[in-house]
């Protein structure tokens, strides 16, 4: 699942639950209020997780870009000394 997936995921998550806390007549305000402040750490704990995830596939695929100019600028200096 890609970063975008992941976080549109974790907004409809977060939605759900607002809903949820909304809805429910059972408790005090406070108690849904503390629901929702869990709900929405949460969901900014998971997108930092898929941030950090990303960055780290953008690094590596950095590197393999880095590592195939390597190999590409060898062979044309090996086809250019011929």
């Amino acid at each position: 699942m890609n970063l975008s997936h992941k976080g549109l995921s974790i907004v409809c998550l977060l939605a759900f639950v607002l809903v949820l806390a909304g809805c429910q007549q059972e408790g005090p305000g406070e108690k849904a209020g503390k629901k929702v402040d869990k709900a929405a750490e949460k969901a900014g704990e998971a997108v930092e997780k898929a941030g950090e995830k990303a960055g780290e596939a953008v690094e590596k695929a950095g590197d393999k870009i880095d590592k195939a100019a390597e190999k590409a600028g060898k062979k044309i200096e090996e086809k250019t000394k011929r």
